[in-house]
């Protein structure tokens, strides 16, 4: 695509986006009218760059944006550098260590500031965990090097706890390599915690998603099957939180095996999950795993929408069972944008706006960070045919196809 045809495409889009007739746009950038629709046409060939600025800058975006030059894009807007700093730290290296044994937080205390932290990361508050989770990784550090027995290994389920959030978050922001450090960190804690099989199999959930994550899906699927394996409920057992790991555990196999392209496989996978969940009877939410009949069936869509068949994905989501229980407003977010992402790939256009919006609503800050929005709204955005209000527009800065007003 050449350089007209770029500015041509983006300033129709930003305009779009804007909610901005091609006339509101001249006013308000001091251009003619002619100008704006020459451009847009791509009867325009070159364009001044005293006129780009003043397009750019009615619009809130960059030349840069509106010339379509690529630019370096940050993981996200965020400072993780107290993040890093709380999961690499070694406490036996000088300089490194933040675990010093004093102000040594009581093992209930502890507990709930982690779980405060774990609601944080659901929600998607990354602002508020970027400031949280590095005290509560301190905080159990301390505790786990200066108690004793059952404390101290309470210390170290804690401290699994947020070093699993670690790599979660750092994963959702790209960090990956950062994400694999925070999940090997968590395996390590878990073994010394006072559950060491459970934690363990948890662990090894996040081990498996950031290995997903880094492209080796070969060894996502081998590690979460032999940690499902090892944590399988019997017929009988009543114990929701085994059945969670292992039907979370399951997910991450299905999720690698669908990468790859092995699609029996991954169904056979998600069939012995929803096994698991049928058994369940409740969906439930939790730092150990978030399971349950419907949580099973969302995921079932979700692989199937990856596996590239959106009118399926479509069908089964008028099937999903009503929530028994807590399903997390993320999941219920995340279900939205796939089927946006489907309904889009059938150019059914209005249905997928309407599920953006849905999402928007059910998670507003955590749907920010998912790159699935963006490209679906990116998308709505250039098939527009005209301005479709301030609505559209609402969305279009929220998902981040434009900048946000300034």
């Amino acid at each position: 695509m050449t350089a007209e045809h770029d500015l041509s495409e983006n300033l129709a889009r930003y305009r779009k986006a804007r909610d901005l007739s091609q006339e509101q746009l001249a006013e308000a950038a001091g251009v003619g009218v002619d100008t704006v629709a020459r451009i847009e046409q791509g009867t325009r060939t070159t364009t001044r760059p005293a006129t780009l600025r003043k397009l750019s800058r009615a619009l809130g975006v960059t030349v840069a944006d509106l010339l379509g030059v690529p630019a370096t894009r940050r993981a996200v807007d965020l400072d993780v550098t107290e993040l890093r700093h709380a999961i690499t730290a070694i406490d036996d290296l000088p300089g490194m260590a933040f675990a010093e044994p004093q102000e040594v937080v009581p093992l209930q205390h502890l507990t709930a500031a982690a779980h405060a932290t774990w609601r944080a990361y659901v929600d998607g508050r990354h602002d508020e965990l970027l400031h949280s989770l590095p005290a509560v990784l301190a905080d159990a550090r301390r505790l786990a090097r200066a108690a004793e027995g059952d404390e101290k290994a309470g210390a170290h389920r804690v401290l699994s706890t947020a070093y699993r959030l670690g790599a979660g978050l750092a994963g959702r922001m790209g960090f990956d390599d950062l994400a694999w450090s925070s999940a090997e960190r968590a395996l390590e804690a878990a073994r010394h915690s006072d559950s060491p099989q459970v934690e363990t199999a948890i662990s090894l959930r996040y081990l498996a998603w950031t290995l997903v994550r880094q492209g080796r899906v070969d060894e996502a699927e081998h590690v979460a099957v032999r940690a499902a394996e090892q944590i399988q409920p019997m017929m009988l057992d009543r114990d929701g939180t085994r059945a969670g790991v292992f039907g979370n555990l399951l997910f991450n196999a299905a999720t690698a095996a669908v990468t790859a392209g092995r699609l029996e496989r991954a169904d056979d996978l998600l069939a012995e999950a929803q096994a698991a969940a049928v058994r369940a009877r409740a969906d439930s939410a939790s730092e150990a795993a978030i399971f349950g009949p419907r949580v099973a069936a969302l995921q079932l869509i979700d692989s199937t929408a990856r596996a590239g068949d959106p009118e399926k994905a479509l069908h089964l989501a008028s099937t999903v069972p009503e929530a028994r229980g807590e399903v997390p407003a993320f999941w219920e977010a995340g279900h939205r944008l796939r089927l946006a992402a489907a309904s889009i790939q059938l150019r059914q256009d209005r249905q997928a706006l309407r599920y953006l919006a849905e999402a928007s609503d059910l998670a507003p800050d955590w749907v920010r960070t998912q790159p699935l929005g963006e490209a679906v709204m990116r998308r709505l955005v250039e098939r527009a045919p005209r301005r479709l209000g301030p609505s559209f527009a609402r969305l279009a800065t929220h998902f981040g196809v434009v900048p946000g007003a300034s």
